[in-house]
């Protein structure tokens, strides 16, 4: 008999429910940020891995922009589309279902301001999220990057916990920012993560996990879903909270 395998766009898509922007940052951090921006009339803007479209729709809503979003995710692009028509009808934003990197190497070029939040994983880390961002953007456009950098050395447990090494995320936020200056962009801004941000990201997932079995006491995935959920909360209480940070920064090519 053949094991059921869950659709991991499913469980994101069930265990960000609730919250406005998929990672660990306040929206009023974000707003800041992208206050920041300064986007002229008819900047063209991409965000790579652009979950439910909230960060395009908040910029379409602050400036007249032509927008892209792209996402893996059906889920995320459907919520995106919805989250547009809903609150900016009249803006020019697109959703398009197809792995970032895929699309990314069609070269689109030139937005003005590109974004990848998170999701660095995209291009195959850091470095390389920033080149093709760059690559992507007019000389003197505007780079978005939000990635995870390690607030103290991870104990080997929490590595082989999380399925990683510790040299998948930079030892420290000032790292972080150099590996992208190595790449041609010159920091602005950066918007930092705080314990309750963290808390907020995390607790809102345990939060949906427990609402969807409620209201969804038959889904076959139900069991699964709550089972990686208690076991990503037991990993966050006993070390992440304490050596995972995140940030998000803000560049000018």
């Amino acid at each position: 008999m053949t094991e059921r395998k869950m659709d991991i766009w499913k469980y994101f898509d069930v265990t960000h429910r609730h919250h406005v922007v998929c990672n660990p940052l306040s929206v009023d951090k974000l707003d800041a940020l992208l206050a920041l921006c300064a986007l002229p009339a008819g900047a063209r803007v991409v965000d790579i891995a652009c979950g439910k479209g909230e960060v395009l729709v908040r910029l379409a809503e602050r400036y007249e922009i032509a927008g892209t979003g792209v996402d893996i995710s059906p889920y995320a692009v459907a919520d995106a589309e919805r989250l547009r028509d809903a609150r900016v009808p009249g803006a020019d934003l697109r959703f398009v279902c197809q792995a970032g990197a895929d699309w990314a190497a069609a070269s689109h070029a030139p937005f003005d301001l590109a974004l990848c939040m998170g999701a660095e994983w995209v291009f195959g880390g850091l470095a390389p999220t920033c080149r093709r961002l760059a690559e992507l953007v007019r000389p003197g456009g505007l780079v978005v990057v939000g990635t995870p950098y390690w607030l103290r050395t991870p104990p080997e447990a929490y590595l082989e916990a999380e399925g990683l090494v510790a040299e998948d995320f930079a030892p420290s936020l000032r790292a972080s920012v150099a590996t992208c200056e190595a790449e041609g962009l010159q920091l602005l801004y950066a918007a930092v993560s705080a314990p309750d941000d963290w808390d907020r990201y995390e607790g809102l997932q345990w939060y949906a996990a427990e609402a969807h079995a409620r209201a969804h006491p038959d889904d076959p995935d139900g069991p699964e879903i709550l089972r990686r959920v208690a076991r990503a909360r037991e990993i966050y209480l006993r070390w992440g909270r304490d050596h995972c940070n995140w940030a998000l920064y803000l560049f000018r090519r």
